[in-house]
């Protein structure tokens, strides 16, 4: 049995799902953290002269790694380069920074997983509440459609009119491209894949403060909340902080549930500054969430802690791999998201309609790859046009043939060698695939 392609089928819903929730008023909520990103545009030159002078020792990275110093950027990128890796890690001075900026062209960009989903939604017409930690005027700028709201002490506002008078928070994005080489002690290493290093010099996410007036609201007008998808727990490092902010996020989402027990709690992982702190989040909110979502790398990583290896390549292995996480984090649903494919592992889900969340998810990514912004609704009408991941076809046959006790779906990628854009996929994917709540 072949993969039956209902993207054109679940892109024309796309208008209609954002007619609705305007019409019933219902909305899909994200939070909790935003920044000003500083795309540092790659140059192989500056960065080959940045290794030659830097580079002292093998690319390694370690437990707990940080950016103190252009040897420690030299050695951290050139390891996530040469295994192809994305990940997100702290720069701890500013030096560091300021010199980046000098020596590569800069473009500035949103940033934050649930602020990215927002804007992402938004662009294609979707009303969305959002909560964000930098409210400068460069990020709410960002911000600034149509129909993006949030929460103030005066109640639901357009995003222009929550800003504060403080500076950005700035993360240093790097992105290499497939191919890019890295040269170590005489030997060239190619990067395998596109992918994107997030460096962050920022201290208030190591709190993740979260307005009481949102949550106020979002409790209060729980009824109107389809789905509430929350991520930023990743920037905390101190492990009492993280406790508290758990327990606050607990009483928070039980409160919604239980004045709205349709309302799905949907919690995005990310690469955790503190490695030790992803399991204790994972492990105490599988109690409320519903469902988890994640890319490869992290499946890979949660599994790799419990001593499963997982092989990426492998359909019988990621699906071991998903099953040994429901067994430890037990929420309903695992949702996969790759650059061939998306994936959902769990419970079947009467409130939604999981293949047109992925279709969306993947739609919605695809476009952001394909033209380095946020796509409106005339951009992944074009996206169509790209091919479909030969590889994401290859899981859809295998799963055909695998017998078992999970409802699994999963949806081929629009596919593309040398995508113009590797920031924020899953982000935007993330966002398309709340879509699958709107009923």
């Amino acid at each position: 049995m072949t993969y039956r392609d209902r993207y054109a089928e679940f892109y024309r819903q796309m208008e209609q799902d954002a007619a609705k929730l305007k019409e019933n008023q219902k909305r899909i909520v994200l939070g909790y953290t935003s920044d000003l990103d500083v795309v540092l545009r790659w140059d192989a030159a500056t960065f080959d002269e940045i290794v030659a002078a830097y580079l002292k020792e093998e690319p390694v990275l370690r437990e707990a790694d940080v950016i103190d110093s252009m040897d420690d950027f030299a050695r951290i990128v050139s390891y996530h380069m040469i295994h192809g890796l994305g990940g997100e890690i702290d720069i701890t001075n500013i030096e560091v920074c300021e010199f980046l900026e000098k020596r590569f062209h800069t473009e500035y960009a949103l940033g934050g997983t649930c602020a990215q989903g927002a804007a992402a939604l938004n662009t294609v017409g979707f009303p969305v509440l959002a909560h964000i930690t930098d409210r400068s005027v460069e990020v709410c700028k960002l911000m600034s459609g149509a129909g993006l709201d949030t929460v103030t002490e005066r109640g639901v506002v357009p995003m222009m009119e929550s800003t504060s008078k403080e500076l950005p928070v700035r993360h240093m994005i790097l992105q290499y491209p497939k191919g890019a080489t890295v040269q170590v002690n005489g030997k060239t290493y190619q990067a395998p894949v596109s992918n994107r290093l997030i460096m962050d010099y920022d201290t208030i996410h190591k709190t993740m403060p979260v307005r009481q007036a949102f949550f106020d609201y979002c409790e209060k007008n729980a009824s109107q909340i389809l789905v509430y998808c929350v991520s930023g727990l990743n920037g905390i490092i101190d492990e009492r902080i993280m406790s508290k902010r758990i327990d606050e996020l607990t009483e928070h989402y039980q409160i919604v549930k239980r004045n709205n027990p349709d309302c799905m709690v949907y919690l995005e992982g990310a690469c955790y500054l503190n490695p030790a702190l992803k399991n204790l989040a994972f492990d105490r909110l599988s109690q409320i969430v519903d469902l988890y979502g994640m890319n490869e790398e992290e499946l890979v990583e949660h599994a790799g802690r419990f001593g499963m290896e997982t092989d990426k390549e492998s359909l019988p292995s990621i699906l071991k791999g998903l099953r040994l996480l429901l067994e430890k984090y037990p929420v309903r649903g695992i949702i996969l998201h790759t650059k061939d494919y998306a994936m959902y592992f769990g419970s079947k889900l009467a409130c939604a309609d999981i293949e047109k969340g992925l279709t969306v998810g993947n739609l919605m990514a695809g476009t952001r790859a394909r033209t380095g912004r946020y796509g409106t609704y005339q951009d992944c009408l074009e996206s169509m046009e790209l091919p479909l991941s030969e590889d994401g076809i290859r899981f859809v046959e295998e799963l055909n043939q695998i017998q078992t006790e999970e409802h699994v779906v999963i949806v081929p990628s629009r596919y593309m060698e040398h995508p113009k854009y590797t920031i924020g996929l899953g982000d935007t994917f993330m966002a398309g695939c709340l879509t699958a709540f709107i009923r």
